[in-house]
């Protein structure tokens, strides 16, 4: 099957088109035949080491000291069951799934095996493979983070979400208004027509505005990107508000009930797929590159079979 290696720490370049062995399935485990994967700034961020000197140490001793210790980089996928073991009894040959495997990686493959237990179901019935892949990072992250508010339980509250035009930021936005909140979109004015198609409340321009003089309006300040510092904005809160990142040593941990409620509002209509490009597997390096530009919308998919 093909694979693609991440042959060592560094820029796009470092990834390999190649070969491995198709893997085969034990008693309590599934053949996925991927459809299509997705190139987030989760998976850039491992490949190319990018942290501070202090948080790369880090990241060394949990992915590998040289290189990542599973070469097979990505995320999130969509697919198709192929085989299944004796004692999966949850899956049957066939199935249309789709799902995450963390720091276990692994995607930017033909085929994956996984335990029946994993963090996996079967994908939104309105989703196409790409669709389902492109919603799984953002969703799962912006959920992760917004459970960590009153946002998800109390509605009418003021968020602002900068970089809303992100895979996080675009999942953040719409999860946001699914909970009844007024969000305020914080992105360039390029972005205007995606943001108001979103259904944000406000949008603000960073590039031709100051985002910074809504003194005390707001219930969450979501920086999407790790772009920004409480210490710089946290006069945007209320007293009691709370200032969230993606860019601290905080990072979004998986689970089944964040993939179901990721299906449940898709299928509802209620999150959108934003896909900016799609690549074909063999053109990964390029995919890396155009994530690397920071110039993205939403998310890139990677068409795998």
């Amino acid at each position: 099957m093909k694979i693609i290696n991440c042959t060592a720490y560094g820029g796009p370049e470092v990834l390999k088109l190649d070969e491995a062995v198709k893997p085969a399935p034990k008693a309590n485990q599934i053949l996925i035949k991927i459809k299509a994967t997705a190139v987030n700034s989760g998976d850039v961020r491992v490949r190319g080491l990018k942290a501070n000197p202090f948080t790369r140490i880090i990241m060394r001793l949990i992915f590998g000291w040289n290189k990542p210790r599973n070469p097979v980089l990505g995320t999130v996928y969509s697919g198709i069951v192929e085989a299944v073991g004796e004692k999966v009894d949850n899956f049957n040959e066939g199935d249309e799934v789709f799902g995450l495997t963390g720091f276990n990686f692994g995607t930017y493959a033909e085929y994956l095996v996984a335990n029946k237990k994993s963090i996996l179901t079967t994908k939104p019935k309105n989703a196409s493979f790409e669709e389902a892949a492109a919603i799984l990072f953002g969703g799962q992250t912006a959920h992760f983070f917004l459970k960590k508010t009153k946002v998800p339980d109390q509605t009418g509250l003021k968020v602002m979400i900068y970089g809303a035009t992100s895979s996080v930021g675009v999942a953040a936005l719409k999860m946001s208004k699914y909970f009844g909140a007024q969000v305020t979109a914080v992105c360039s004015d390029y972005n205007v027509s995606l943001v108001q198609k979103l259904g944000a409340d406000k949008i603000v321009f960073y590039n031709t505005s100051d985002f910074t003089t809504d003194s005390g309006q707001y219930d969450v300040v979501f920086d999407t990107v790790g772009k920004i510092k409480k210490s710089q904005y946290a006069h945007l809160l209320k007293n009691d508000g709370q200032f969230l990142t993606v860019g601290g040593t905080t990072y979004a941990n998986e689970s089944l009930n964040q993939l179901l409620f990721i299906k449940k509002i898709f299928e509802e209509g209620c999150y959108d797929a934003v896909i900016d490009r799609v690549y074909d597997m063999s053109e990964m390096v390029q995919a890396h590159q155009y994530v690397d530009s920071e110039r993205k919308k939403g998310n890139v998919v990677i068409r795998v079979s």
